[in-house]
């Protein structure tokens, strides 16, 4: 439990008489709670804005991969109908 005052967890917990002298012999000493950094407060990062112009470039990629599929399935159809006519 570094940088904080265990006094109260080793209290909690109900430490036998040598667990108590053990503490006597290993003390450090008192925390000066002025000396301990105040906690801060987290904030997320800021979300970058929105860009609409990522929408056309989001439709011409589904364009690039659907057009040439359509005319593959297009040539496909054409020489299954032309094959059996």
């Amino acid at each position: 439990m570094g940088g904080k005052d265990a006094t109260d967890d080793f209290e909690d917990v109900g430490h036998s008489t040598t667990a108590r002298t053990m503490m006597d012999e290993l003390y450090v000493g008192h925390i000066d709670s002025a000396s301990i950094p105040a906690k801060t407060k987290y904030t997320p990062p800021k979300q970058p804005y929105y860009n609409q112009d990522k929408t056309t470039a989001f439709i011409i990629k589904i364009l690039q991969f659907f057009v040439p599929l359509l005319i593959l399935g297009l040539a496909i159809g054409i020489r299954f109908y032309t094959k059996s006519a």
